[in-house]
C-alpha cells in the first residue's frame, strides 16, 4: 500500500522559514521523481519544485532562490526548505511521487493529503 505523508506546515510570519517533509512508503522511492505542488481555493494546483532520482531539481519562477527541494533516498523522505516566505506562498502544499513506466509509457502518480502553509503579513 502506497502512503505519501506530508508534515511541517503551519503559520509563519512573512520573511520566516518552514521546512516541509514528505515520507513515502510502499514504493521504490529512489526511482521516483518527487515533487511539491501547492493549491489555493479556486485555483489550479501548481508546481513548486521537483527533484529527480539523480538529484536534478526544477523550481517555479516564483520560488527560485527562496525554496530548496532535497531528498534522502535512504530514508524515503523529500524535503522542501522554504525561506523568505511571502503571504502569496499561503496554500495547501502537496507531495507527489511520479514515475513513467518504460514498458508501457504510463505514469504512476501518487499524492499526499496536503499540509497547510499560512504566511501572515
Amino acid at each position: 500500500q502506497v502512503q505519501i505523508v506530508e508534515s511541517g506546515g503551519g503559520l509563519v510570519q512573512a520573511g520566516g522559514s518552514l521546512r516541509l517533509s514528505c515520507a513515502a512508503s510502499g514504493i521504490t522511492f529512489s526511482v521516483y521523481v518527487m515533487g511539491w505542488y501547492r493549491q489555493t481555493p479556486g485555483k489550479k494546483r501548481e508546481l513548486v519544485a521537483t527533484i529527480t532520482s539523480d538529484g536534478s531539481t526544477k523550481y517555479a519562477d516564483s520560488v527560485k532562490g527562496r525554496f530548496t527541494i532535497s531528498r534522502d533516498n535512504a530514508e524515503n523522505i523529500v524535503y522542501l526548505q522554504m525561506n523568505s516566505l511571502k503571504p502569496e506562498d499561503t496554500a495547501v502544499y502537496y507531495c507527489n511521487a511520479a514515475r513513467r513506466l518504460r514498458t508501457t509509457g504510463s505514469v504512476l502518480d501518487y499524492w499526499g493529503q496536503g499540509t497547510q502553509v499560512t504566511v501572515s503579513s
